[in-house]
């Protein structure tokens, strides 16, 4: 396979659980080009997630959902989600298709995204033109925008644990922290392009007369930009099959030196290029590494995973926990935040007639939501932009504690004085908030395996078993942290909002819980020196 130079790069994969005595040799470096073509997927799935938070209530409200199935809305993808993310996870790093270990499962989950938009932004208008009945067509309208909703949400969460184990796969550390860098950017980029075209009055343009509503519009747009994205995302950077080493005749490549470099790096829990030394104990031991890596394959069930999860390091257990309490905020507010600008911002009634101005003042209130967010995502990705400046000033700790800090304290004060200028102004901070959770675990993460490598490379005594998670576990666990944040909110949240009477609670909760995380990850979360 060509590398991002044009080099020609020989790919030879071993088993989580193989024995490599010599190491392995750090993957090439990735051009600038091949790693803003990576990131692309973050943009096409944040543009995606935008449309959704900003049309996802009025869909639901406006087919006529029933509040008893609200919750469910939202509880059933999150579950589905953290019961399988780890799951597949641990699948994918034994995956032996062609295309590489990874792309499969994201080609899947992009398509189901594509489906679920096309479900949850068309049902009503299928289903309104194929059945008369009005009691009908009411169940099969919220039927099938339910199962939209869910399938999406399913698979635009999933879908970030395969890229960014496949990420971590095929770069070397730098070009892995350069490659979040890029993915919060373009991540940023997405989402304010999302809310900017739901912003937008689309009955009165040309396109929305010819598409018919603002919701086929946006599935037009949507639609467009996934497909081209993710088309770009899986051709990005190649990655060689696992099965390479086991089944195919080995090629080898002569070192250029008789000793591998100092600091090369054995890619903790993961299956990375080698280059071998002798060519000839390479081939007697070939068939015993196949064994093993069938073995390692069928030992990882159910039973195993969750007992290697946990078992984790306590350092990865804090990282996930203080992940959970992140999303659990950040979730809190964005999901109700078009809401909260409709009902409490501009005054208006979600539940009144179509023609009535409670009705009207309370669409004009989630438009102006969506510029809000808009301004959110921007930025997120100017922020994301003076990262690498940041950091090496204040550290990754620094950089955590003050995204939660910002966070909580914006969405306490708008909770507090729900202004529309004020609200706009401080939509800034959830900007601060979005990067700090894109990047920052992640390059802990990544901080994380780097050491341990180092560490198992040395031989250093006490140096962590890791044999039976990769990077799709480690990736899968702090990503499933999002889903259960899902769970926490679409359980919690509802009974809050019962008992205050108001979605202004919302707010006031999502800075209470942030302001708890800031303590969390300055004194649980480990840092690497």
């Amino acid at each position: 396979m060509s590398g991002s130079h044009g080099q020609t790069d020989t790919h030879t994969y071993q088993s989580l659980l193989e024995d490599c005595p010599f190491g392995s040799v750090e993957q090439p470096k990735r051009s600038t080009g091949r790693l803003i073509m990576h990131s692309m997927a973050m943009f096409g799935r944040e543009f995606c997630y935008a449309v959704e938070a900003a049309y996802v209530t009025p869909v639901l409200l406006s087919v006529g959902l029933p509040k008893s199935l609200y919750s469910m809305v939202w509880l059933l993808s999150p579950i589905l989600g953290f019961l399988l993310q780890p799951v597949v996870g641990s699948i994918s790093d034994h995956c032996r298709a062609r295309w590489g270990r990874r792309r499969p499962y994201i080609l899947t989950l992009a398509i189901m995204m594509l489906l679920g938009m096309a479900l949850y932004l068309n049902g009503d208008a299928v289903v309104s033109a194929l059945v008369p009945n009005p009691r009908r067509k009411l169940v099969w309208a919220v039927s099938i925008t339910m199962t939209g909703v869910v399938l999406f949400d399913f698979s635009a969460d999933f879908i970030d644990g395969p890229i960014k184990a496949y990420l971590f796969d095929v770069c070397s550390h730098k070009d892995k922290e350069k490659g979040l860098h890029y993915h919060a950017l373009f991540t940023g980029f997405g989402g304010a392009l999302g809310y900017l075209l739901g912003a937008i009055d689309w009955m009165h343009l040309e396109l929305g007369r010819l598409l018919g509503t603002e919701f086929q519009v946006m599935f037009f747009f949507s639609g467009l930009v996934l497909t081209l994205c993710f088309l770009v995302h899986l051709c990005s950077i190649p990655e060689a099959p696992l099965r390479d080493a086991a089944e195919d005749p080995p090629t080898y490549q002569v070192p250029q030196s008789p000793s591998l470099s100092a600091d090369a790096i054995h890619e903790y829990g993961s299956i990375e290029k080698v280059n071998r030394v002798d060519a000839d104990t390479e081939l007697v031991k070939g068939g015993t590494n196949k064994k093993v890596s069938e073995q390692s394959q069928r030992a990882m069930s159910m039973k195993s995973l969750l007992r290697t999860l946990v078992t984790m390091p306590s350092h990865y257990r804090c990282l996930c926990i203080s992940h959970l309490i992140g999303w659990t905020a950040f979730l809190s507010n964005m999901l109700f935040f078009t809401d909260f600008m409709g009902q409490i911002v501009y005054h208006g009634d979600p539940y009144s007639p179509h023609n009535s101005t409670e009705f009207l003042i309370y669409e004009r209130g989630v438009e102006i939501g969506c510029w809000g967010l808009c301004i959110n995502s921007l930025f997120s990705s100017l922020y994301s932009y003076f990262h690498k400046a940041l950091v090496s000033y204040i550290g990754l700790k620094g950089l955590y504690f003050i995204g939660y800090l910002l966070f909580g304290l914006g969405t306490g004060f708008i909770g507090l004085f729900p202004n529309v200028y004020s609200t706009l102004a401080l939509c800034s901070m959830f900007g601060v908030m979005s990067s700090t959770l894109y990047t920052v675990p992640f390059n802990l993460i990544a901080e994380y395996h780097l050491e341990e490598e180092k560490e198992k490379q040395q031989g250093a005594p006490g140096a962590p078993d890791n044999s039976g998670r990769g990077k799709g576990v480690d990736c899968a666990a702090l990503t499933s942290m999002v889903q259960l944040a899902q769970i926490l909110v679409g359980v919690g949240l509802g009974f809050l909002v019962n008992m205050a009477g108001s979605v202004i609670v919302v707010v006031i909760t999502a800075s209470a819980v942030a302001l708890i995380g800031c303590c969390f990850v300055a004194l649980f979360v480990r840092y690497v020196d």
